[in-house]
């Protein structure tokens, strides 16, 4: 490399120093010492009834989230790693889509099967001929539940089949010959083999419902309110930086010590190797087993995708494309600024403009921690994903206001926002493929005489190019969702296909509530598309997830 272009390697760093160090210290500041002076007693308004009470609902629904979705994951897990069936391969990867869909999105697709117009509310109403909403969920808790187990299903089964296959089953089987049988077996012998996988998924579990902010908003009603819902309410309708910003520190710090305590966790599950194929299922015993765990999987994770679907081409008198031709028009006027059409046209000019700064600078990430100390390089450039997408924004709204980095009311802070939530799956990306390029390459290359511009060029960017389209389609998928940072810094003609969906859904009336499910849809497809290319790609062997 050459001396002009090692200099290259630190924009990263400046990356991060600009946009997510000074923005976390400006939210530090703000919250020990607004005046300019330390101000301890500012803290103390974070230990008022009500603070407490939203700290306490914080931590309540996020411990039942995780312990409702581990129990729900478990016998699926056993399922799925005990027999091979048809389809087996088809519902992992639906749990898996059902994670990696935007909260809008999900919110919008438990709106569409449970919400006061949801399908199962007109099904009901057919029913019983009923002319009110036979089922409210939406603003209870329960409603909360079942998305938070819907959107983190995947993390508790994906955890658990991978490390459960790669276990010996020398202990159950000791166990079966000493008579252990039914609960027994599994309260003595599979629980406790099983319990490093349990707490890394729990673990992992608590930080996503920990730091719910979409779900709760749209689906909660804001009847309830969690630190980051709390947060955005302090900052943007209060008003009330200093108490926002207390919180934000409250939150970095939970957020730190449990990715702290994930990673610990996360070192002793072994490495997954290729675990044997399971035998088909023998008897109507086992058949029944599976077809109730896959029937489960297949109406919590395909009913509510499935129901936004059906909503968004259903009007008044049947199938309709209504919907959909709306999205040119703005028809309320003022409550959503731009039509929703225009909305998609910011979120995929966006989604470029971070594809195209996160793959520059996840490729320089990823070379200097080639070239230099890993050990502290790779923790550093995953940071980001220790952070809530709502703080972040809101750091940005506290440390972006003066020159030379005035830049609160520059569309460029929505990519520069998304570019930081998508770094870290950029580098993890591109550094497997970087890592397996043998330095006898690069050496025979020099040998014969080419330059470093030209080992680069036609040695490293070919060997690199798998690993930069899987973190590419990370990159853009992840924009075109990204809603809790967009929500703080998106202008009215700057917004994004999740801020006008949560506008939507905010509002009432049938042309809203179409709109919404059309656009919900749009994004549905979008990431779908991108979920199954990474797939296929991944399996020839690319990418670090």
């Amino acid at each position: 490399m050459t001396r002009l272009a090692r200099p290259l390697l630190l924009l990263p760093l400046l990356f991060l120093a600009l946009f997510y160090v000074w923005p976390l210290l400006s939210i530090l500041v703000l919250g020990l010492a607004p005046d300019g002076a330390l101000a301890l007693e500012q803290l103390w308004q974070l230990v008022s009834p009500w603070h407490l009470n939203v700290l306490a609902f914080t931590i309540v629904q996020a411990l039942l989230s995780t312990v409702i979705t581990i129990a729900l994951a478990l016998p699926a897990a056993w399922v799925c790693v005990r027999w091979s069936f048809p389809g087996r391969s088809m519902l992992l990867s639906l749990s898996t889509l059902a994670f990696v869909l935007p909260t809008v999105v999900v919110a919008a697709a438990i709106s569409a099967l449970i919400g006061s117009r949801g399908l199962v509310n007109d099904l009901l109403r057919h029913l019983l001929a009923l002319d009110g909403v036979p089922l409210r969920l939406e603003g209870t808790l329960a409603i909360i539940l079942i998305a938070h187990v819907f959107y983190n299903f995947a993390v508790a089964l994906r955890i658990i089949t991978g490390y459960w296959a790669n276990r010996s089953t020398m202990h159950e089987d000791a166990a079966r010959v000493l008579g252990a049988q039914g609960w027994r077996l599994w309260w003595e012998v599979r629980l406790p083999l099983l319990r490093p996988a349990l707490l890394a998924a729990a673990t992992l579990i608590f930080i996503f419902t920990f730091t719910s902010f979409g779900v709760i908003v749209i689906l909660g009603e804001l009847r309830f309110s969690t630190l980051e819902v709390e947060i955005y309410l302090q900052a943007v309708n209060l008003f009330n930086l200093p108490v926002a910003a207390g919180l934000s520190i409250v939150q970095i710090t939970l957020m730190f010590v449990l990715m702290l305590v994930y990673s610990r966790l996360r070192q002793r599950l072994p490495i997954a190797l290729r675990a044997a194929q399971a035998p088909r299922p023998q008897g109507w015993r086992q058949w029944l087993a599976v077809c109730a765990a896959g029937g489960f999987m297949l109406v919590l994770l395909a009913a509510p995708l499935l129901a936004l679907v059906i909503r968004s081409l259903s009007g008044a008198e049947g199938l309709t494309g209504a919907w959909y031709a709306a999205l040119s028009q703005d028809v309320r006027g003022s409550v959503l600024f731009v039509p929703p059409v225009q909305a998609v046209g910011n979120s995929l000019f966006f989604a470029l403009c971070t594809t195209a700064i996160a793959l520059v600078l996840g490729l320089l990430a990823a070379s200097l921690m080639q070239r230099r100390n890993r050990r502290w390089l790779d923790p550093l450039f995953m940071l980001p994903l220790a952070t809530s997408a709502v703080t972040l924004g809101f750091g940005f709204i506290v440390a972006l206001d003066e020159p030379p980095l005035d830049l609160r009311a520059s569309p460029l802070l929505i990519p520069i926002a998304h570019t930081l939530v998508a770094l870290p799956f950029v580098v993890r990306s591109i550094l497997p493929s970087l890592d397996s390029i043998s330095p006898s390459l690069r050496e025979s290359a020099s040998v014969l005489g080419a330059t470093p511009w030209q080992v680069w060029r036609q040695i490293d960017l070919p060997l690199v190019s798998r690993g930069l389209m899987v973190g590419a389609i990370f990159a853009f998928t992840i924009s075109m969702g990204e809603f809790g940072a967009s929500l703080f810094i998106a202008r009215p003609a700057n917004a994004t296909i999740p801020v006008v969906i949560y506008r939507l859904l905010g509002q009432p009336g049938t042309m809203n509530m179409g709109q919404a499910m059309a656009m919900s849809v749009i994004l549905l497809l979008t990431c779908s598309l991108g979920f199954v290319v990474i797939e296929r790609v991944q399996r020839a062997g690319s990418g670090a997830f």
